[in-house]
């Protein structure tokens, strides 16, 4: 089974919580190591939870500064660029 960068973003949020089967993982992990977009956009995924993890629920976390969102939507259109 070949995976897309859908099918990586549709399992993210479980990936990263460590809530799918270790196979379903493996094939998922090596989809992100070869395709550059998911790189990025897992990685400022995985930032942006390190930063809501130090907020206190009442806080949450503040709006993305410019530079977040352009770094984020940046990530997507690449992601969308190598869409067969």
């Amino acid at each position: 089974m070949t995976l897309e960068c859908d099918d990586v973003f549709a399992k993210l949020s479980e990936y990263l919580d460590g809530e799918l089967p270790e196979a379903v993982c493996a094939k998922l992990q090596t989809h992100i190591e070869d395709c550059e977009p998911c790189v990025e956009f897992v990685e400022s995924l995985r930032k942006s939870i390190e930063l809501c993890k130090g907020k206190l629920p009442e806080e949450g976390p503040g709006p993305l500064t410019p530079g977040q969102k352009d770094d984020l939507l940046t990530a997507y259109r690449k992601t969308l660029e190598n869409k067969p």
